[in-house]
């Protein structure tokens, strides 16, 4: 099971709450899964449409125990997309036209007729408990979410215009930033930030899914120090290599001009560890003495060594190439640098 359908069945298995909270929850569904169709001589029909069974459940519960209206339920199998069915829940005309009314999508005329309202209302925005409820029922509605593993991705779908300022108007109360773009004709509201996504789960109520979207949250934030950490231990083992070969190609150099005992004593003996040793750092060069140097001692001997056969290659070689000379040297010397820090 995704884990948007784990959400939804979390949220789904949730109590009804207060006869506000319910009503609300069933302006949101009618907002994204429900529907109205007129039938004449004044007379309309509430349908809501769902694929998900344990949702096709609470939307009869909430109209039983809300609004005390029994709907007809009927599934609807669809050959084109595999089989799929989908659960469809019919209210009466009566039962229809005073769920309309409760919920402020249409309003009584003078005449005595209903009309559909031009505005939106707030009911279901005054408490806190209801704007829960309210976005609780809008993703089980029509909303998705990506798992956590793959990226961070909140949305909630709808095609009218009401809903999207009732959702807009919710989460802005709620501190979540608002992000809308079109697609297929439907506007999109989402959220992109794993901890505005999970402070959205913990106002819907669903717990379990905020300790699952931080479990992976955590994971992969220890995913990635552990691969930073890598990255930066290859690059220095990689400088730290690169700097003892070159230290070794300009010892042998000095030896085969001058030979190693012309160096004071501790130089030769840093200059042939030094060519015994390729592969060490400086604190490994360190240990090999008796007794042991520290880092500094070693990264200073050793600077001095760099220095001395610097200044003998910068004598024997033409004028015009010293500079490349002193740039060579003045590298390994702020690889040393680095080292030592």
């Amino acid at each position: 099971m995704s884990f948007s359908l784990n959400v939804k069945d979390e949220l789904c298995r949730m109590p009804l709450g207060k006869p506000c909270c319910m009503l609300g929850e069933l302006t949101a569904l009618y907002r994204t899964s429900g529907s109205v169709s007129f039938r004449g001589m004044g007379r309309m029909q509430v349908q809501y449409r769902v694929e998900n069974a344990a949702l096709a459940r609470r939307i009869f519960r909430l109209l039983r125990g809300r609004m005390n209206i029994t709907p007809r339920l009927h599934y609807v199998q669809h050959a084109r997309l595999g089989g799929q069915r989908t659960c469809v829940l019919t209210i009466g005309d009566e039962d229809s036209q005073r769920l309309l009314l409760e919920m402020h999508v249409v309003e009584q005329g003078e005449d005595g007729g209903v009309h559909f309202r031009r505005t939106t209302v707030r009911h279901q925005m005054t408490r806190q408990c209801c704007r829960k409820a309210y976005l609780r029922a809008a993703f089980l509605g029509g909303g998705t979410m990506t798992s956590p593993e793959k990226a961070y991705h909140f949305e909630i779908a709808t095609t009218q215009v009401a809903m999207v300022k009732e959702l807009s108007r919710l989460l802005d109360k709620c501190g979540l930033p608002v992000n809308t773009y079109t697609r297929k004709g439907a506007t999109v509201v989402y959220l992109k930030s794993a901890q505005h996504i999970s402070d959205a789960l913990a106002m819907m109520g669903a717990s379990n899914s905020v300790f699952a979207l931080e479990d992976v949250r955590i994971r992969k934030q220890a995913r990635g120090a552990a691969n930073r950490a890598i990255n930066c231990d290859g690059h220095n083992l990689e400088r730290t290599v690169t700097a003892a070969e070159e230290q070794v190609q300009a010892i042998r150099r000095y030896v085969i001009a001058r030979g190693l005992r012309s160096l004071p004593k501790a130089l030769q003996e840093i200059a042939q560890k030094r060519l015994d040793n390729v592969d060490m750092s400086l604190v490994e060069l360190g240990l090999l003495f008796e007794p042991p140097l520290s880092k500094s001692a070693v990264n200073h001997r050793m600077r001095r060594l760099m220095e001395i056969i610097r200044q003998l290659e910068a004598e024997e070689v033409p004028e015009d190439d010293e500079s490349a000379v002193d740039a060579a040297f003045l590298d390994a010397i702020e690889i040393l640098e680095d080292e030592e820090r």
